[in-house]
């Protein structure tokens, strides 16, 4: 049985990133986890356990002021070469905006282009054997 995780944002505040991470089942190692902008992987995430029961830890992850800019930006949490996305969030900044129509566009975006890379993959392993 797959070890199933999840990842649940605590807050930001000065521009870092506090979320816990869950496992079902105890006794896991502790994860490697990236943070992807425009496909993209960003600054530094760093993964302490909570406990010692391999099921619990706090995921921390400073956003690079460099990807703060006018409009929205989507940040995405993923295991280390994965595609499978965890947790997510927007920063909104300029003008302010009558919809949010915009960050779901830049999420769906962001999801597709994690397909298409997984699928080309998948393509390349059944076929290139």
């Amino acid at each position: 049985m797959a070890v199933k995780f999840r990842l649940n944002k605590k807050h930001i505040i000065g521009g870092k990133y506090v979320g816990i991470l869950r496992a079902r089942g105890k006794g896991n190692p502790t994860p490697s986890l990236e943070m992807i902008h425009l496909g993209n992987v960003v600054g530094e995430v760093t993964v302490t356990p909570v406990g010692t029961d391999g099921d619990n830890w706090e995921v921390n992850a400073q956003i690079p002021q460099e990807f703060l800019m006018d409009g929205v930006q989507t940040f995405l949490f993923v295991f280390e070469g994965q595609t499978e996305i965890l947790d997510r969030f927007s920063v909104i900044t300029g003008e302010p905006l009558e919809e949010d129509l915009r960050a779901e566009i830049q999420l769906l975006r962001e999801e597709l282009d994690m397909v298409k890379r997984a699928f080309r993959r998948h393509c390349i392993e059944t076929l290139g054997g």
